[in-house]
């Protein structure tokens, strides 16, 4: 199994995922003299040697692809799995190396509002399979006048980033579309795969139902798996959106455990086991599989859920 890390952000370790809705036509940040002054090698996935001369100026954020990936440019709404090395390009020192050499690394639900603007940036620049070189100041990664005193990096310095991209998913459901049966919540999609959900009139299902509107042809879903997904939650009752992936700017997926001991509601998971990659289902689920007569958050009590998942992969899944 692949080990995974979490991105860094104002001194701890988060995942990332890049919000957004599209493509971008071009990288957000370009190659210049900064970037250029730092020398890498050494195979993809393994830790790089890294080589810059001290102190290293930058006055803004450049990315350069060392080893080229494949495919189009990251998609902003796609979750990554990233080796990482960050270095302070003005002491010299390093920071911080994760996600290289099958290292055991910290898994997290991915947060777009923690992922710093320069990560973003320079993500940019790179295609699943990609390695690239990121440099950027301090200021534009904590804010002005900020640094990070427990890191060692002051206001003034500059940052070193080297990334693979050792995977990353698609951000919506890419199967072969299927038509729902009469009678069932209606879902549509926005032009960036964003499911708008309609409940019908009629009573709710007594029983755990699922329908798949896109069917993949990926790794099947199985008991014990972390899944990565986008979705939107709402309730049967009055089609309030409870929960949600897609947010104003984008999407921000998130992790589910399915199986015992996960971490969503026991019909959803049994709804998702057997399921595959690349599948889109709506799922709905009766409050003796949901949240039952106490409810949650947003969830009021005896509340039947309508789900629309995208399945977009499974965590160590080659």
């Amino acid at each position: 199994m692949r080990k995974y890390f979490a991105l860094i952000a104002t001194g701890g370790l988060i995942a990332v995922a890049l919000t957004g809705c599209a493509a971008p036509a071009e990288p957000q940040a370009t190659s210049g003299a900064t970037v250029d002054a730092v020398h890498v090698s050494g195979e993809f996935g393994e830790t790089p040697d890294v080589e810059f001369p001290t102190p290293l100026t930058a006055q803004d954020t450049q990315c350069r692809e060392v080893i080229e990936g494949e495919g189009d440019y990251l998609s902003p709404g796609q979750f990554l799995e990233l080796g990482l090395y960050w270095a302070n390009g003005t002491t010299g020192e390093v920071i911080a190396t994760a996600g290289f050499d099958d290292e055991q690394t910290q898994v997290l639900t991915p947060s777009a509002s923690t992922t710093p603007a320069p990560l973003v940036e320079g993500l940019s620049c790179a295609r699943d399979g990609s390695r690239v070189v990121v440099t950027t100041t301090a200021e534009e990664f904590y804010g002005p006048d900020r640094g990070n005193d427990a890191q060692g990096i002051a206001p003034g310095d500059t940052l070193v980033f080297v990334m693979d991209v050792i995977k990353a998913y698609p951000d919506r459901a890419d199967g072969a579309v299927r038509l729902s049966r009469d009678g069932f919540p209606a879902v549509v999609l926005d032009g960036d795969g964003r499911p708008g959900v309609t409940v019908p009139s009629s009573g709710p299902f007594e029983d755990l139902e699922v329908e798949t509107l896109k069917q993949g042809s990926g790794a099947t879903v199985e008991d014990g798996d972390l899944v990565v997904v986008n979705f939107t939650g709402v309730l049967w009752d009055d089609n309030t959106v409870f929960d949600t992936t897609w947010k104003d700017e984008g999407t921000s997926p998130t992790v589910w455990s399915v199986g015992e001991g996960g971490n969503i509601p026991t019909g959803l998971s049994d709804a998702l086991i057997g399921k595959t990659v690349g599948s889109q289902v709506v799922v709905v689920v009766p409050p003796d599989q949901g949240y039952g007569s106490s409810g949650s958050g947003e969830i009021p009590a005896d509340a039947t859920l309508v789900y629309v998942v995208d399945i977009l992969g499974i965590y160590g899944d080659e």
